[in-house]
């Protein structure tokens, strides 16, 4: 049997058990954080983090980095909540969580300047600013670079975490904190 025949087989399995997955009213008004993580199948943020279904919007890449294709698809989903007035300001306003590890793949591109470059779409010279040797300091830029952009609401709140593969536990790096500072009105 293949992974695919396998897959289908568990889904079939699943709704014959199950149903489909439980209704859940548009999806986005109820949605406390969006999760920006690492590709690596050893960094599932719906398992180290417990996350039931409608809780989260869960997004990953290579090195769970922030890249320009990024920053578009949170402004699409920025625009996307004002337009059916979700995430809504005061109460709990929508959490990004960027969740980077130990051990990461990326690492090992750090050899290749230019991929990395072409991949973060920004010059050679650049590329230490990005980290990629250090989850700790590389989820501190990413946060950095949320903080600088201005396409994203700013009521949302943005913090910055590392898991650790070995232990399975997570290190708060950058604790949550509006993604931009409230201008002081005059």
């Amino acid at each position: 049997m293949t992974t695919f025949d396998l897959f289908m087989k568990r889904n079939k399995d699943m709704a014959t058990e199950n149903g489909p997955m439980p209704s859940l009213p548009n999806a986005l008004p109820h949605v406390k954080a969006l999760i920006i993580g690492c590709a690596d199948m050893r960094v599932d943020p719906v398992y180290i983090l417990g996350i039931e279904p409608g809780e989260a919007v869960v997004m990953r890449n290579i090195g769970g980095r922030i890249t320009p294709r990024t920053l578009e698809q949170l402004g699409l989903l920025g625009r996307i909540s004002q337009m059916a007035e979700a995430f809504p300001g005061g109460g709990d306003a929508l959490h990004v969580i960027i969740l980077h590890h130990t051990d990461c793949g990326i690492t090992r591109l750090a050899g290749d300047p230019d991929m990395l470059a072409n991949y973060f779409e920004i010059s050679n010279e650049e590329l230490e600013a990005k980290a990629v040797t250090d989850p700790r300091a590389s989820v501190a830029a990413d946060v950095a670079v949320l903080k600088a952009a201005s396409v994203l609401p700013g009521e949302w709140m943005v913090s910055g975490l590392v898991y650790n593969v070995a232990t399975g536990l997570i290190d708060i790096v950058v604790p949550p904190a509006p993604i931009h500072t409230p201008r002081a009105i005059s």
